[in-house]
């Protein structure tokens, strides 16, 4: 139990995919200009990143592996997430119209977000069996949720206050950004 837990907060906060890993830059920096869009971004990312990471699990160690290939991961990968990106959008576009069309193209988007296929993969180097990959998948993408909506917080801020305008638009954001990398960098001398 505790190994889990570790894995756990260990992949939300002191390994958080998008502030010390750098993977998922695309959607924490398109979707985080408001903080309900970013919920629903991280609602989305959340549900396919842990179902990613149990189908690819089962995948790697009940097809490839028994069969001699284990070369294919990459690309087995790849599908088992679009089939998953496209299962949301399909139930977003019926049940939550306004979200969809918050969420635009990054939605689609998952389905090349580097850190959705960077924790299955992980999963497999780190040699994690079903339930193990299923928490840290569940703990990366809570890590990637905690760390969007925190941005889109301090994006609405910024937006009522006076920035220099050298630092309007994208700079203050990668300011904010690396600011927030600093402060998570905090949580690496963490210990269970």
């Amino acid at each position: 139990m505790k190994e889990l837990i570790m894995i756990i907060v260990g992949s939300a906060l002191v390994n958080n995919v998008v502030l010390s890993q750098f993977l998922g830059l695309c959607p924490f920096l398109g979707v985080s200009k408001r903080t309900n869009t970013a919920a629903g971004m991280g609602a989305a990312v959340i549900f396919v990143i842990t179902v990613a990471s149990a189908l690819c699990s089962i995948i790697y160690e009940q097809i490839l592996v028994r069969f001699g290939m284990g070369y294919l991961q990459t690309i087995v990968f790849i599908l088992v997430i679009a089939c998953l990106v496209q299962f949301v959008e399909l139930i977003l576009k019926k049940y939550s119209r306004s979200l969809y069309n918050a969420l635009g193209v990054y939605l689609p988007l998952i389905t090349t977000n580097c850190a959705v296929l960077g924790v299955a993969l992980i999963n497999i180097t780190k040699e994690y069996g079903l339930l193990p990959s299923v928490i840290n998948g569940f703990g990366t993408a809570t890590g990637f949720t905690i760390a969007i909506i925190i941005m889109a917080g301090i994006r609405e801020r910024i937006e009522f206050n006076d920035v220099p305008k050298a630092f309007q638009g994208s700079p203050i954001v990668l300011v904010t950004a690396s600011l927030m990398a600093i402060a998570f960098f905090g949580f690496a001398g963490l210990s269970l």
